[in-house]
C-alpha cells in the first residue's frame, strides 16, 4: 500500500522531486535515494510529444518504479488527448493524477474520472493559463499545479509573473475552506523557493536542484528546499 499523500504526518511543506532530471539508466536506484534522502513525493513528467515539445515515459515505467517506493505518486500528465491514459496511468500505481484544461475536451469529466479510480486529482496550469480556469473545478479537486515554466524540458527559468498567479490561487484554496494542495513546478531552486513558499505553495517540484551532485547531495539539497 502506498502512503497517503494528504497524510496530516507529512510535512508542511512537501518536497516532490522530479525524476525528469534523475539518471534515467538508474530510475529505480534513484526514487529510492530520493525517499531515503527525505523526499515527500516522487514527481513524475509524462509528456507525448504532441501536447509538449517532449516525450518522456508511459505508465510501463511508472508501474515498474513502484515497488521502489512507498511514497505517493505524483504523476504530471502533459499528454493529449489525457482521457484515455487515465485509467491506465491509475492502475500503474499513481496516486495524483494531475491534467491540464488543455488537454482535453472536459476537464471536469477527467477530473470525475480521476475520483472515481480512488486517485487523488489536480488540474495544472500553464503560465498563459489563467487562474480563473479553477473557478468552477476549485470545489472537485486536490491539488493544483502552477507551472512557472512552459512545460516540455527541465532546467528552465522561473517565471516570475507566476507568483501572482501564486497568491490568487491560494486565495481561491483558502476561500474554498477544502484542503487542496498548492504545489509549483519549474526553476525551483534555493533563490525561487521562498518566493513561491511566500505567495503561497506548499509543495514544491525540483527536478535539477534536487539530483544536481549525485546521491550523496541528494539530502542536502532537500534540506535546503524545505529550509527556504
Amino acid at each position: 500500500m502506498t502512503a497517503d499523500p494528504s497524510s496530516p504526518q507529512a510535512a508542511p511543506i512537501r518536497i516532490a522531486p522530479s525524476i525528469l532530471s534523475a539518471d534515467f539508466a538508474r530510475l529505480g536506484e534513484e526514487v529510492r535515494a530520493i525517499e531515503a534522502a527525505g523526499a515527500d513525493w516522487v514527481h513524475i513528467d509524462v509528456m507525448d510529444g504532441h501536447y509538449v515539445p517532449n516525450l518522456t515515459i508511459g505508465p510501463m515505467v511508472v508501474k515498474a518504479l513502484r515497488p521502489h517506493s512507498k511514497l505517493p505518486f505524483d504523476v504530471h500528465l502533459m499528454i493529449s488527448p489525457v482521457d484515455h491514459f487515465l485509467d491506465a496511468f491509475a492502475a500503474a500505481g499513481a496516486d495524483i493524477i494531475t491534467v491540464h484544461p488543455e488537454a482535453g475536451p472536459h476537464i471536469h469529466r477527467s477530473v470525475q474520472h480521476i475520483k472515481s479510480l480512488g486517485k487523488q486529482a489536480g488540474v495544472s496550469l500553464n503560465p498563459g493559463t489563467p487562474a480563473k480556469m479553477l473557478d468552477y473545478l476549485i470545489d472537485d479537486i486536490d491539488l493544483v499545479l502552477i507551472m512557472s515554466v512552459n512545460p516540455g524540458f527541465g532546467g528552465q527559468s522561473f517565471i516570475s509573473s507566476q507568483l501572482r498567479k501564486i497568491e490568487a490561487v491560494r486565495k481561491m484554496i483558502d476561500k474554498s475552506g477544502r484542503d487542496i494542495r498548492l504545489e509549483v513546478d519549474g526553476g525551483i531552486d534555493a533563490a525561487t523557493a521562498p518566493l513561491a513558499i511566500a505567495a503561497g505553495a506548499d509543495v514544491l517540484v525540483a527536478g535539477t536542484a534536487t539530483f544536481k551532485g549525485g546521491a550523496g547531495a541528494y539530502a542536502d539539497n532537500i534540506r535546503r528546499l524545505r529550509g527556504a
